[in-house]
């Protein structure tokens, strides 16, 4: 399990196709009960990078994705957010976006994101 920082974020999500990370405070209840949880999936998917970042810690890379709940999840691949779940996931929830993250087509998701985007700035 890799603890995710400013410093090694930029290498991490480079080098990896696919990263999923816990954003987490000592603090928060919930996170404790998430925990096991993430750790417990990541052992099933020892092709995709799990990551935990302290949101107390990292405050930076905390707002760059704007977290305001704990636990956050945040799945990334090809170096694109694909989904950012706040709340406390079961198993079957965080393998469910992890298999779905796996299945997304990136050229399609980055096309249709770029498609909403022009829209919008098209709104009045």
């Amino acid at each position: 399990m890799l603890i995710l920082t400013k410093e090694n974020y930029d290498k991490t999500v480079q080098e990896n196709e696919i990263v999923v990370i816990d954003f987490w405070s000592q603090w928060c209840t919930p996170c404790k009960q998430y925990g096991p949880i993430f750790e417990k999936v990541s052992g099933k998917y020892p092709d995709i990078t799990f990551a935990k970042l302290h949101t107390e810690e990292e405050t930076a890379l905390s707002d760059y994705f704007f977290i305001q709940n704990l636990p956050t999840t945040v799945l990334m691949k090809e170096k694109t957010v694909i989904f950012k779940t706040p709340g406390l996931l079961s198993q079957e929830e965080l393998i469910d976006l992890i298999e779905q993250t796996k299945a997304t087509d990136m050229d399609r998701f980055r096309a249709e994101k770029a498609a909403k985007k022009a829209a919008r700035k098209q709104q009045p």
